[in-house]
């Protein structure tokens, strides 16, 4: 039995596993437990071991990679295409198996455990984020449903209730008034628990190069350095800039008929986190880039004059996009004086 690629698809305990030959015919086709995958990589010679880039897909596959084999890890947007008939497990591997042979399939870059982790720690500062304005919002609606309107603005609404309790402006009932400084000190525990996330990814930026390198760009802060270090590496597996902008959700949608192509808004696909950071560094470094005399900030002001700031702003973190690939893949600092086109 000459086993050349091995789709595997990843259950939480049991996984399905579909072995094809060279002429990509099915010679094996098992369900184990993923321990049971492992013993299976040991005793096969070496070859493509293909997996869906889900949970434990990036643990398993260095494991396998260790072993000799040459892993490939895909996205499942790409492997569904090729589920023949009725969906199970087993035609799940099938088609994993197959995607991984064909000559255009794009792949996931695989990880290692520092980057998975830096991800990880960038997903407890996201949901930290998120309880904290859950937490405000629900604030600001106790407020509003007895006739008081608090200012809008996350520091405003702090520095406005500090003052409305020491000026005796917030008549609420004694009951009420508790549940409120309750949830002031949650906010301010929250407030601490984010800032000391914060500091350990601007430590971890200084000490890193390609994240220095990163920081040189307008807009690319700590956090978004090191989030993109953790997602793409050093964007060897992007050819171009704008494949990590494609990749990232932030071009055009295409509807192209009969010749006559039209474009829609940004496609949103990909990393929405990514998305959502790079959007936001955009966003900050908008008013700056765009009044310097730069080749940058004319592209920008040419921008402003025709279309809307939102729009202006995405298509600024597109650009920031293809600056971050071009120089993680040079390993040169940002030029402030390079052309849009170039970058």
């Amino acid at each position: 039995m000459e086993v050349v690629v091995l789709g595997i698809d990843l259950g939480k305990n049991s996984c399905s596993v579909v072995g094809l030959d060279q002429a990509g015919r099915v010679v094996l086709r098992r369900r184990m437990r993923r321990e049971s995958v492992i013993k299976l990589g040991a005793s096969l010679p070496a070859c493509t071991m293909a997996m869906e880039a889900c949970c434990g897909a990036h643990h398993l596959g260095r494991i396998l990679e260790a072993q000799g084999h040459k892993v490939r890890l895909m996205s499942p947007e790409y492997v569904r295409p090729y589920v023949k008939a009725q969906k199970n497990d087993d035609r799940d591997a099938e088609a994993i198996a197959e995607a991984a042979t064909r000559p255009t399939m794009r792949f996931v870059e695989l990880k290692d455990e520092e980057q998975l982790d830096m991800q990880t720690l960038h997903r407890a500062r996201d949901r930290l984020v998120g309880e904290r304005t859950a937490l405000i919002n629900q604030l600001r609606a106790i407020l509003l449903e007895r006739g008081i309107t608090a200012p809008q603005g996350r520091r405003k609404l702090a520095i406005w209730l500090d003052l409305a309790r020491s000026n005796g402006e917030l008549l609420l009932g004694r009951r009420v008034a508790v549940l409120i400084e309750d949830m002031q000190a949650q906010w301010s525990e929250l407030d601490r628990r984010i800032q000391a996330f914060d500091e350990e990814f601007k430590s971890y930026a200084l000490a890193d190069a390609a994240c220095r390198l990163l920081t040189s760009i307008p807009g690319i802060g700590p956090l978004n350095a090191t989030a993109l270090t953790a997602s793409i590496g050093e964007a060897q597996l992007f050819t171009r800039g704008r494949d990590l902008a494609a990749w990232l959700g932030l071009v055009p949608r295409q509807m192209t008929t009969g010749g006559k192509p039209r474009m829609l808004g940004i496609t949103k696909r990909g990393n929405k986190y990514l998305r959502k950071m790079l959007i936001h560094g955009a966003r900050a470094a908008l008013p700056t880039l765009s009044s310097a005399t730069t080749p940058l900030g004319a592209w920008l002001r040419g921008l402003l004059g025709r279309a809307h700031k939102n729009t202006v702003v995405v298509a600024l973190a597109a650009k920031l996009a293809r600056i971050v690939c071009g120089v993680l893949k040079s390993g040169r600092p940002f030029d402030h004086g390079v052309t849009p086109a170039a970058a």
